[in-house]
């Protein structure tokens, strides 16, 4: 079984035609932005967010004691170590940014025809997030995403798993500026006291309004890239 798995996992697949992907990143598009769906589809965004945190925690030297998600959309990552300083600077300033870059990531892979290798770098990071999860809540949509992401890459057509890892891809693309957005309005009407930016704000004595547009940046830029990654015909037409 294991080679079985490896072989999947470095197969390569022929690049979709344009039509394919735009078709994937209309379906992304409305999962970002239909009022009715965005509750919902904003969890994957929060486990990006927070695994981001996570991930940057660790790799600074931080302890990692756990993750919350809750069903407003929000969540908590707890790590031990110095208050202040570089490393807790780069762990608040990975949520905004992990899901952009997460999807920046998956476009460069997208881009050399590994879809299954990036559903399965997906699970695997799902499966370490979920060894971190401290409430119920939170387990219960890790698993959700888990289970979802190893259906396709173990029982799925290959034109199946190319069409869910380019939808995946836009989506984190396309979410983060949209959860940046959210946050500068909040922000604006005073309900995200304590936010990332504010911590980032109360760190650096760099006002949180700086810290906001530092996440757009990175969200918008990741965006652009990503797009002329996955549709670089269409980008050529619209340039000629």
């Amino acid at each position: 079984m294991l080679a079985e798995i490896w072989d999947r996992i470095l197969t390569t697949q022929p690049l979709p035609s344009t039509g394919a992907v735009l078709a994937t990143a209309a379906v992304a598009l409305a999962l970002v932005l239909v009022p009715g769906l965005w509750p919902l589809t904003r969890h994957a965004v929060t486990v990006a967010h927070e695994g981001g945190h996570a991930i940057a925690a660790v790799l600074t030297g931080r302890r990692l004691t756990g993750i919350r998600l809750h069903s407003d959309t929000s969540g908590l990552t707890v790590s031990r170590g110095r208050p202040r300083g570089p490393g807790m600077v780069l762990t608040l300033l990975a949520g905004y940014t992990a899901p952009a870059l997460i999807g920046l990531g998956a476009a460069a892979m997208l881009s050399r025809g590994l879809a299954v290798a990036l559903l399965w770098a997906v699970l695997v990071l799902l499966a370490l997030l979920l060894l971190q999860i401290r409430n119920l809540f939170g387990l219960w949509v890790v698993l959700v995403c888990g289970v979802g992401v190893f259906a396709v890459t173990w029982w799925a057509e290959p034109r199946l798993q190319s069409a869910v890892a380019y939808a995946l891809t836009f989506f984190l693309l396309l979410a983060a500026p949209r959860t940046v957005l959210e946050l500068a309005v909040s922000r604006r009407r005073g309900r995200a006291r304590g936010s990332d930016a504010d911590q980032l704000a109360g760190l650096t004595r760099v006002p949180g309004a700086l810290w906001v547009l530092v996440f757009a940046v990175v969200t918008l830029g990741s965006l652009a890239l990503g797009v002329a990654w996955l549709l670089p015909e269409v980008l050529d037409r619209v340039g000629t």
